[in-house]
């Protein structure tokens, strides 16, 4: 862990000088006008807000240190990942949600997410609370398409497909939401034979993608999903460390995502499709806080071990901690600001820089 802990921080280092002299280069790198995201609540800005779905976090104290203090539907005390990439790629500092009534097409240009709280790979995952399924979320993108096409005219609205980034975040939820949760899935399949099922789906989502036009793909991978604060805080046998099975399980789900990006780049003419793991960078984090700035990793800010789709934190302050910077996670599920910030910015530098080349 401690020879991981410094390839991290090496690899940091270099992909931070390589992303300078790109930027420095300016005139050789191709803009990537757009981010597009599809997920779960580790990218969704408040899609859930106009669903019939308790799966929501539109109250306080969610937000509460983002931009106006307001609580936007993200599972979050600020900005998530995806704000965070769209940021650092010269767009805006937030992406809003394609839900959202106060946004239209020319927001969306340069970036939207359809991704909903509770939602998997598996359509049976968002079932569970009613949220916005994966194949719905592609069917967002196409007429997303069709608004683009008439607000741009389709020779731009093409281009804008081709070049924009868009990025995949999910997979958690299938996992301990459903098939861990629910008897369904874990009578019909063995751990391994449901990650087959779950990669199958996520290749055939990327084949779709691909083509209705997208060249540009992230790919992304499970966090260790066993250091959770839920799931250390039912961990009693263990002495709530982190669940070795939830995060075998994660690794293992990971190689094969990262097996089907070599497939799909050898099999798709054009793609340029790469694997973010957030794997190793987060336990990295809840392993060595203090690198980093923290004091708490095993607890959250804000009131934890209730599942996410049974609102992790409690409604108003009176649970929650002063300062969200000093904690990895800000509820059961969910990273703080902070923490997202980090990684989206190690997957800038480590993966995602790729696409301003």
């Amino acid at each position: 862990m401690e020879r991981h802990g410094r390839t991290i921080t090496s690899l940091l280092c270099f992909h931070i000088v390589v992303l300078h002299l790109l930027f420095l280069v300016g005139e050789t790198v191709a803009r990537v006008p757009s981010v597009i995201v599809f997920g779960d609540s580790s990218v969704d800005a408040g899609n859930n807000n106009f669903i019939p779905t308790i799966a929501r976090s539109n109250f306080q104290p969610y937000g509460r240190d983002f931009e106006g203090g307001k609580a936007t539907g993200r599972f979050c005390n600020g900005k998530i990942p995806t704000d965070f990439i769209s940021e650092s790629f010269g767009l805006r500092p937030y992406v809003p949600a394609y839900l959202d009534p106060k946004y239209n097409i020319s927001d969306f240009a340069n970036g939207v997410t359809f991704a909903s709280a509770a939602t998997g790979y598996d359509n049976a995952t968002s079932d569970v609370l009613s949220v916005i399924p994966l194949w719905k979320q592609l069917e967002y993108y196409k007429g997303y398409q069709k608004n683009l096409s008439a607000y741009l005219g389709e020779s731009k609205a093409k281009e804008t497909i081709t070049d924009a980034l868009h990025l995949t975040s999910l997979g958690t939820n299938d996992f301990l939401e459903n098939y861990y949760t629910m008897p369904g899935r874990a009578s019909q399949y063995t751990p391994q034979q449901y990650q087959i099922f779950l990669a199958g789906i996520a290749e055939n989502f990327i084949r779709s993608l691909y083509e209705l036009g997208a060249r540009k793909i992230s790919l992304g991978g499970l966090p260790p999903m066993g250091c959770l604060p839920l799931e250390r805080t039912t961990n009693i046998a263990g002495g709530n460390d982190c669940v070795a099975r939830f995060n075998n399980i994660a690794l293992e789900f990971n190689d094969r995502l990262k097996n089907l990006t070599v497939k799909l780049n050898q099999e798709l003419p054009g793609i340029k499709l790469v694997f973010s793991n957030p794997y190793y960078i987060m336990l990295n984090i809840i392993r060595k806080p203090e690198l980093y700035g923290f004091e708490s990793t095993s607890v959250a800010c804000c009131a934890t071990g209730m599942f996410e789709m049974g609102y992790a934190c409690s409604r108003g302050q009176m649970f929650s901690c002063t300062d969200a910077s000093k904690y990895v996670f800000w509820d059961s599920f969910h990273p703080t600001e902070k923490t997202n910030s980090i990684v989206a910015k190690y997957m800038v530098l480590r993966v995602l820089y790729q696409f301003l080349q």
